[in-house]
C-alpha cells in the first residue's frame, strides 16, 4: 500500500474525520476545547456514520454525526470532516431539534459578498476553508442549547481514478472520543464484476480489525463494514480515550475480460478503457532537474535518491539523459543514450555527484531537454515506435535568464508543438504551482506537488511509476457520427499500464438500440483498434440494481468529469476563451450543486435568534487568500495601479510590486559613507547609486543614530551622462560639458536623449521615452540639534527599464510573487504581524506605514506596506552587503 499513499497521485480517496469542541460558559466568549477536557456527560456524541455508495467508480459519500447537549447551559459543537482534494461537496445540512438548516451552493463572488456583509454586521462565525497535504477540511460549528439534539450531515462525490491497477478509497478516521454507534459502511456496484476487494486500518491490530470488520464481494457487488464496539474503540481496557485515529483503506479492482466497458443510463453514457497484457512502448526520457542553491541539503539528497531508484527501473530499450539547471545548464550527455547496463552505471555515478548552487534558469533547462528530444526524433537515433517524455522538477521560481512565466510557457509550447508530454514536479511549499500546472497542462502532462517530508523520495518514485509503462500512444476514442453531445475529453497522448481512460457524454437519441465505440492507438509493435458494441436493452436489464445505484449516477459522473476538465482547460486559457470555460464550469457546478473552485457553500445557522453564516470553499493547490481579522486592515489601503519603487527616510526602501495589490518595505542599516547600488540596468545603460549620511546623533557608535540618503549618483553610459545630487547642489556632466546648480534654482535642461528639471525641493530627470527618476530634498530647521537635510529617490516610470535590472530597487522591476498569511496582532495591537512566503523563504513581517513624497514634498502621503526585517533578507537577492559599491560612480 505504501506506493500509493501520497496525495497527488491519481488515486481515489474517501475520508472523514469528526472532532468536537466546547465553550467554558455561555456567558463568556466561546473557546474551543477538546472533549477530554470537558466533564463527562456534557455533550454526548452518540452516533457517527460514514456511508459510501460506489457505482461504476463514482462515489457518493455521506458523513452523519449526531450529538446531544446534556449540560445545563448552551455548548458549541464543532464538526470537522476531512475529504479528498479531488472530491466536490454536494450538500450539507444541520438539524437541531428537528429543524433543518441547509447549505446552499452559490457562485463564489455572490457568497463572498454575502459573507462580507455578514462580517460588517458582526453576524458571522468565520470562513470555512482549509487544505492539507492529502485532504481538504470542511469545518462548521453551532451553539447547541441545553438538552438539544444536533445532527450534522455532509455529502460529497467524486470519480475514483484507477492507479497502479486498483482503486483506493482512503478514509481518515478521527472521532476524538468514544462513540456508541460508530460505523463505516461501503457498498460497491460494478457492472464489470469485482475482481478484488481488501480493507485495512493503521490504528488497530489485525485481531481487533478482523472482529470489527466485515468484507465480502461476489459478482458485481462488494461490501465493507467497520463497526467497532465501545470496548474495541478504547485505547486500553480501562481507558476513556479512543484509539480510532488513523487511516482506513479499501482497495478494489474490476474484471477486465474486455479492455473496454460502456454503460448507458437515461441518455448519458460512460466509457471505461483499460487494456491489459500489451507490451510496453519504449521511452525516451529527459529529466530536467533544478540544482539551484535552494535545493541544497535534504531536497537534493532526496531527489538523488529517487533518481537512483528510478534508474533501477528503466528498461534497456529506453533512452535517457539528465539536464541540470541552476544559473547555467549542464547535461550528462550531449545526446540521448540507450539505457544499457554500462550507461546506467555511468548515470548512477553522475547522479551521485550532483550538487546544488546558483540561481534558477528554468527556461534554458527545459529548452535544452526539449531540443534534445526533437533532435533525437529528427535524426532517427531513437526507435520509431517509441514515446518521448520530459520530466521537470524545481523548488522555486525562475530568476535567471528568461524569468517571465508566461514567456517560458510560450517558449515551451512552441518547442514541443504537441509532440510529447511535459510533467512538472514542484518540490516544497514555495514553488509557483499555478505556473507549473499551466506549463504541464498546455503540453498534455500534469503537475504534482512534492511535499518536503521524510517520504519525498517515495513521492518522486511513486510519480515515476505512474508514467513508467506506456502501453499506447496517440489514443483516440471515437463514436458514431452525429450520435453524441457534450463529450468529455477523448484524445490522450499516452495510456499507461494500471490506469484507465474514462470518457462520458450524452446521446442525441435516448431510444437508440445499439451503441458502438472504437479506441485507436499506437502500440509498441503495431497500431491497434479496440471496438465495444452495446445492446441498450440488455444494458438496461444489467443495471437494474436499485439498492446499489444512487440517482442519475452516470449523469452526475459526466457532470463531475466535465467540470474537472473545464477547470483544467481554464488554467491554461486567456481572455474570452477563459471566460467561456468559466461560465460553462460555473453553470454545471450550480446545476449539480457541486462546491468547486468557482462556487461556495453558504451555511446558515441559528445563533441567538440572528442568522449566522459560514462559507465552505474549494481550496486549490495554488496560493490561497487568507482571511483573518487583519483582512479589513489590509484592504483598507488601496495602492495605485502602477508599481512604484523608492528609497526615502532612514533609509526605507518601498516597493509596490508589479501585479500585486500590496507593498513591501525594508531598511538598510549601514554606516555613514556607505554607497549602495540602487539600480543597474545593462540594457539601458542606467546606473543609480546612493550614499548614506548619518544624523548628528550622539556619536558615531550610537545605536540610536539614524541614517539617510545623502547623495545620489545617476549614470547613463549610452549617452555619456552623469548627475550627482547632494543636499547642497546638483552637478550635471553631459559629455565634456559640466554644469552646477543650486536647489534654489529653477532650471529646465532638455536634449534629444534626456531632460532635467529642478524646481526648488525636487529634481526630475527623464531618459528617452518612459524612464523617469525624481529626487526630493528634505530640509530641516538649520538650528535642529540632531537631524540633517537628506534626499529621497523615486522611480516614477519603470516600464522601459529592462528585467535584467538589478540593485536594491532594480531587481524588483521584474515580477515578484509573495503571499502573506498567519495574521496576528502581537503585543502591540496597533501593529499586525504576519508570515510572508517569498523566494522560498518564510519571513516574519510587520504591517506599517511609510511616507511617499512624490507629489507632496512637505507632508507626503501614507503608504501601507509589509516590513521585512534584517536588512530585507529573504526578499532581496543575496544579502544587503552584496549591494555595497566603492564610490558614487
Amino acid at each position: 500500500m505504501a506506493s500509493a499513499r501520497w496525495p497527488c497521485l491519481l488515486v481515489a480517496l474517501l475520508s472523514s474525520s469528526v472532532a468536537f469542541g466546547f465553550p467554558r460558559s455561555p456567558s463568556r466568549p466561546l473557546e474551543k476545547r477538546s472533549v477530554v477536557e470537558e466533564k463527562s456527560g456534557d455533550i454526548e456524541v452518540y452516533s457517527t456514520k460514514v456511508s459510501c455508495k460506489v457505482t461504476s467508480r463514482f462515489a457518493h459519500n455521506v458523513v452523519t454525526t449526531r450529538a446531544i447537549n446534556r449540560a445545563d447551559a448552551a455548548k458549541e459543537v464543532f464538526f470537522d470532516v476531512e475529504l479528498p482534494k479531488t472530491a466536490f461537496i454536494t450538500n450539507f445540512t444541520l438539524t437541531i431539534d428537528g429543524v433543518t438548516y441547509p447549505g446552499n451552493v452559490k457562485e463564489k463572488e455572490v457568497a463572498k459578498k454575502q459573507y462580507e456583509k455578514a462580517v460588517s454586521q458582526g453576524k458571522t462565525a468565520g470562513l470555512v476553508k482549509a487544505s492539507g497535504r492529502k485532504l481538504e477540511k470542511f469545518t462548521v460549528s453551532v451553539n447547541v442549547a441545553a438538552g438539544s439534539n444536533v445532527t450534522f450531515e455532509l455529502t460529497y462525490e467524486e470519480l475514483l481514478k484507477r492507479n497502479k491497477g486498483k482503486y483506493e478509497m482512503y478514509l481518515k478516521v478521527k472521532p476524538k472520543q468514544l462513540v456508541k454507534d460508530f460505523e463505516i459502511l461501503v457498498d460497491i456496484f460494478e457492472p464489470q464484476g469485482i475482481s478484488l476487494l481488501d480493507a485495512e486500518a493503521s490504528f488497530i491490530t489485525n485481531d481487533l480489525l478482523e472482529s470489527a470488520l466485515t468484507k465480502s464481494f461476489s459478482g458485481k457487488k462488494g461490501h465493507v463494514s467497520f463497526k467497532p464496539s465501545l470496548d474495541q474503540q478504547r485505547s486500553c481496557p480501562t481507558c476513556g480515550e479512543t484509539l480510532l485515529n488513523g487511516d482506513f483503506i479499501i482497495t478494489y479492482d474490476v474484471n477486465r475480460e474486455s479492455p473496454a466497458n460502456v454503460q448507458i443510463v437515461n441518455g448519458y453514457f460512460v466509457h471505461f478503457f483499460a487494456p491489459q497484457g500489451l507490451p510496453v512502448v519504449p521511452k525516451n526520457l529527459v529529466f530536467v532537474i533544478d540544482v539551484s542553491g535552494s535545493m541544497e541539503g535534504r531536497k537534493i539528497k532526496q531527489t538523488k535518491d529517487a533518481l537512483l531508484k528510478i534508474l533501477e527501473d528503466i528498461k534497456e530499450e529506453d533512452y535517457l539523459n539528465f539536464i541540470l539547471f541552476a544559473s547555467a545548464v549542464t547535461t550528462w550527455k550531449d545526446t540521448l543514450v540507450q539505457a544499457s547496463p554500462e550507461n546506467i552505471q555511468e548515470a548512477r555515478e553522475f547522479v551521485k555527484n550532483i550538487g546544488a548552487n546558483g540561481g534558477t534558469n528554468i527556461n534554458d533547462g527545459l529548452m535544452t531537454g526539449i531540443s534534445m528530444l526533437n533532435k533525437a526524433r529528427e535524426e532517427h537515433t531513437v526507435p520509431e515506435r517509441s514515446t518521448s517524455t520530459v520530466i521537470m522538477l524545481t523548488d522555486g521560481e525562475p530568476n535567471v535568464g528568461e524569468s517571465r512565466p508566461d514567456k517560458i510557457q510560450e517558449n515551451v509550447l512552441s518547442a514541443i508543438q504537441g509532440k510529447f508530454p511535459l510533467y512538472t514536479l514542484g518540490f516544497g511549499r514555495d514553488v509557483n504551482y499555478n505556473f507549473l500546472e499551466s506549463l504541464a497542462l498546455e503540453n498534455d502532462g500534469f503537475a504534482r506537488r512534492i511535499y518536503e517530508d521524510s517520504d519525498a523520495t517515495l513521492q518522486l518514485q511513486d510519480f515515476y511509476e505512474e508514467v513508467a509503462n506506456p502501453l499506447l500512444t496517440g489514443v483516440e476514442v471515437e463514436y458514431p457520427e452525429n450520435a453524441i453531445l457534450d463529450l468529455t475529453r477523448n484524445t490522450y497522448q499516452h495510456f499507461y499500464d494500471g490506469s484507465e481512460i474514462v470518457v462520458a457524454g450524452r446521446l442525441m437519441d435516448k431510444d437508440m438500440n445499439n451503441f458502438k465505440a472504437d479506441v485507436k492507438g499506437h502500440g509498441a509493435l503495431t497500431d491497434l483498434t479496440f471496438t465495444e458494441e452495446v445492446d441498450l436493452k440488455e444494458m438496461e436489464k444489467a443495471l437494474q440494481e436499485q439498492d446499489y445505484i444512487f440517482g442519475s449516477y452516470i449523469e452526475r459522473l459526466w457532470a463531475y468529469l466535465t467540470i474537472e476538465q473545464l477547470l483544467d482547460k481554464r488554467k491554461k486559457a486567456h481572455g474570452s476563451e477563459k471566460e467561456n470555460l468559466t461560465a460553462q464550469a460555473l453553470e454545471l457546478s450550480l446545476k449539480y450543486h457541486f462546491v468547486t473552485p468557482l462556487t461556495s457553500m453558504v451555511v446558515t445557522k441559528p445563533e441567538d435568534s440572528d442568522n449566522q453564516m459560514a462559507i465552505a470553499d474549494k481550496p486549490g493547490e495554488g496560493p490561497q487568500e487568507s482571511v483573518s481579522p487583519a483582512t479589513a486592515y489590509m484592504t483598507s489601503y488601496q495602492p495605485p495601479s502602477n508599481p512604484y519603487y523608492y528609497v526615502d527616510g532612514d533609509p526605507h526602501f518601498i516597493i509596490q510590486v508589479r501585479g500585486n495589490k500590496d507593498a513591501i518595505c525594508f531598511n538598510i542599516d549601514e554606516e555613514p559613507g556607505t554607497v549602495l547600488r540602487l539600480i543597474q540596468d545593462p540594457i539601458t545603460g542606467l546606473t543609480v547609486n546612493g550614499q548614506i549620511i548619518g544624523d548628528k546623533g550622539n556619536g558615531s557608535n550610537s545605536k540610536n543614530r539614524k541614517t539617510y540618503l545623502g547623495k545620489v549618483g545617476i549614470v547613463n553610459s549610452q549617452i555619456d551622462f552623469r548627475i550627482e545630487v547632494t543636499t547642497e547642489k546638483i552637478t550635471l556632466q553631459n559629455g565634456a560639458a559640466q554644469s552646477t546648480f543650486s536647489w534654489l534654482d529653477t532650471v529646465t535642461v532638455t536634449s534629444e536623449r534626456f531632460s532635467l528639471k529642478i524646481n526648488k525641493e525636487a529634481l526630475v530627470v527623464s531618459f528617452g521615452k518612459g524612464i523617469t527618476f525624481k529626487v526630493v530634498l528634505h530640509q530641516v530647521w538649520k538650528k535642529q540639534a540632531v537631524h540633517l537635510n537628506y534626499l529621497g529617490f523615486y522611480v516614477l516610470d519603470s516600464d522601459k527599464m529592462s528585467t535584467k535590472s538589478h540593485g536594491l530597487l532594480g531587481q524588483f522591476f521584474r515580477p515578484l510573487a509573495f503571499k502573506v498569511s498567519d495574521f496576528n496582532p502581537g503585543n502591540d495591537h496597533s501593529k499586525i504581524h504576519a508570515t510572508m512566503l517569498v523566494k522560498k523563504h518564510r519571513l516574519a513581517v510587520t504591517r506599517g506605514y511609510q511616507k511617499d513624497y512624490r507629489k507632496d514634498v512637505h507632508n507626503g502621503t501614507h503608504v501601507g506596506c509589509w516590513f521585512v526585517h534584517n536588512n530585507g533578507q529573504g526578499v532581496i537577492d543575496g544579502v544587503h552587503s552584496d549591494y555595497i559599491v566603492p564610490d558614487l560612480f
